[in-house]
C-alpha cells in the first residue's frame, strides 16, 4: 500500500521542545537522574479555585457541546478581561475561545493567510510559527536578531523585509524564547510601519502577566483605532493559570476575522472542553493573588540562573524581561545547538531545548518554570559540562 503523505504534512519539522520533554520524561520514569530545563509550562499547581469551577461544572453535568467559539459566560470574560488589563474594546462576538494558545495562533494563520502571501516573523521565533505558516499555504519570511540588540527587530528591518506580497507580521512580546520584551516606544513604531504598509499584526501575548522589574506589557492595539483594527490579539490561560493541559486559548481580532476563524472552528475542533470553559471564567473573573506570589519565585530563579549561566566559561546571556526562559550564546563552545543538547541530555543527564527550534543555532533555551533545586543541580551538570568543552 502507498500511503502518501500531503507535500504539506510532509515539509513539517516535529516539536523539538515537546520531543526533548517526552525523551526527559522517559529517562526519569526508568529512574534516572535527570534535571529538565525544557519544558514551557509553570510548575505551579492551578489556582484551587479554578479546579473547583471546573469540576463543579463536570459534576453538574455540563459535559454537551457549547457553542464552537465558546460559551457566552467566558467569551464575555475574556472581553472584560482586555477592558480592565489593556482598555482594549471588543464585543464578546469578536472574541473566539479555542484549543489553547497555539490552536488559536494556527487559527489565525489558516484565516488570514495562502498561498502567495508572506508571513514575516522574528528569530529567535516560537518554533510553531513557521511551520503553521506553511499549512496555510504561505511563505514564512524570517528577521534575524541576536543578544546583541537583545533580540528584538527594529523597524528598519521590518520596513525593508515588507513586500507586495507581505500580509501578516508575527510580534510576540514577552517572548518564547528570549524572554525580551518590546517597550511601548519599539512596539508603536512596528505597529506604525504595519498600519502605513497594511500589514495584519498577530500579536502573541500569552505571557503578558509575566514581567519583571517593573517593566510594562504593552499591546499593540492601544494605539490608534487604525492599530486595532490591523490586530490580531492570541493569548491563553496556560501560562498566567498554570492552565496548560485545559487547552484553553483565545483571541480579539476585528469581526470579519473573528467570524472567519468560527467558521473554521465549527468544521474542525467545535467547542473547547465545556467544563475547563467554567474553569476559565473562574481564572478570568475570580482571585489574581497567586500572580505576585508566582512572579517573586521567578524572578528569584531568573536572578540565580541569569548570574550562574554568565558565569560559566564560554557561555554569556542577556536578562529575560519577561515569560520563564533564558537564552544563552553558546557559540564559543564549539557545537551546534542540536549536538550540544544531546551531548549535554546523554553526559550530564540536563535536558535543555536546542536553539535551532527557534532559528538561532549558537543558542539553547532554559525555562526556570521548575523548582530551584532543579535549577542549582541542572546548572551545575551545565557548567561542568561546558568546562569540559572549554577545557
Amino acid at each position: 500500500m502507498n500511503y502518501r503523505i500531503s507535500q504539506r504534512a510532509a515539509s513539517l519539522s516535529p516539536s523539538l521542545t515537546l520531543a526533548i520533554d517526552a525523551k526527559a520524561k522517559q529517562m526519569k520514569a526508568e529512574g534516572q537522574d535527570v534535571v529538565g530545563f525544557g519544558a514551557g509550562e509553570p510548575d505551579f499547581d492551578t489556582p484551587q479555585h479554578i479546579k473547583d469551577a471546573a469540576a463543579a461544572a463536570l459534576a453538574a453535568g455540563f459535559t454537551k457541546y457549547t457553542p464552537s467559539s465558546g460559551i457566552p459566560e467566558l467569551r464575555q470574560a475574556i472581553a472584560d478581561k482586555f477592558k480592565r488589563d489593556n482598555g482594549l474594546i471588543y464585543k464578546p462576538s469578536q472574541v473566539i475561545v479555542s484549543c489553547g494558545g497555539k490552536h488559536s495562533c494556527y487559527n489565525v494563520i489558516l484565516a488570514t493567510c495562502q498561498e502567495g502571501d508572506e508571513v514575516i516573523i522574528p528569530s529567535p521565533y516560537w518554533l510553531s510559527y513557521p511551520e503553521m505558516v506553511k499549512l496555510a499555504g504561505a511563505t514564512p519570511v524570517i528577521l534575524t536578531t541576536s543578544d546583541k540588540t537583545e533580540f528584538r527587530v527594529t523597524p528598519e528591518q521590518l520596513r525593508a523585509a515588507i513586500t507586495p506580497r507581505t500580509r501578516l507580521f508575527i510580534l510576540n512580546s514577552p517572548s518564547n524564547p528570549t524572554g525580551s520584551l518590546y517597550s511601548r516606544e519599539e512596539i508603536q513604531a512596528l505597529g506604525d510601519i504595519c498600519v502605513e504598509k497594511g500589514v495584519l499584526i498577530m500579536s502573541d501575548e500569552i505571557y503578558e502577566k509575566l514581567v519583571y522589574d517593573g517593566a510594562e506589557h504593552v499591546s499593540v492595539a492601544t494605539f490608534s483605532q487604525a492599530h486595532y483594527e490591523h490586530t490580531i490579539i492570541v493569548h491563553g490561560l496556560a501560562k498566567a493559570y498554570s492552565m496548560t493541559g485545559w487547552r484553553l486559548g483565545y483571541l480579539a481580532a476585528p469581526e470579519p476575522i473573528a467570524k472567519a476563524i468560527d467558521a473554521i472552528q465549527s468544521h474542525s475542533t467545535s467547542n473547547p472542553t465545556s467544563f475547563a470553559q467554567k474553569g476559565g471564567v473562574a481564572a478570568l473573573n475570580g482571585s489574581q493573588d497567586h500572580l505576585p506570589i508566582w512572579l517573586a519565585e521567578y524572578a528569584k530563579r531568573r536572578g540565580y540562573a541569569h548570574q550562574r549561566l554568565n558565569q560559566i566559561p564560554g557561555i554569556s546571556c542577556v536578562n529575560a524581561k519577561g515569560a520563564f526562559y533564558l537564552f544563552p550564546n553558546i557559540g564559543k563552545l564549539g557545537l551546534k545547538s542540536t549536538d550540544f543538547c544531546a551531548r549535554l541530555l546523554e553526559q550530564e543527564k540536563v535536558a535543555a531545548v536546542p536553539g535551532i527550534a527557534f532559528g538561532a543555532d549558537e543558542y539553547l533555551r532554559i525555562s526556570y518554570a521548575t523548582s530551584m533545586a532543579n535549577i542549582e543541580k541542572g546548572l551545575d551538570r551545565l557548567e561542568k559540562f561546558a568546562r569540559s568543552l572549554a577545557g
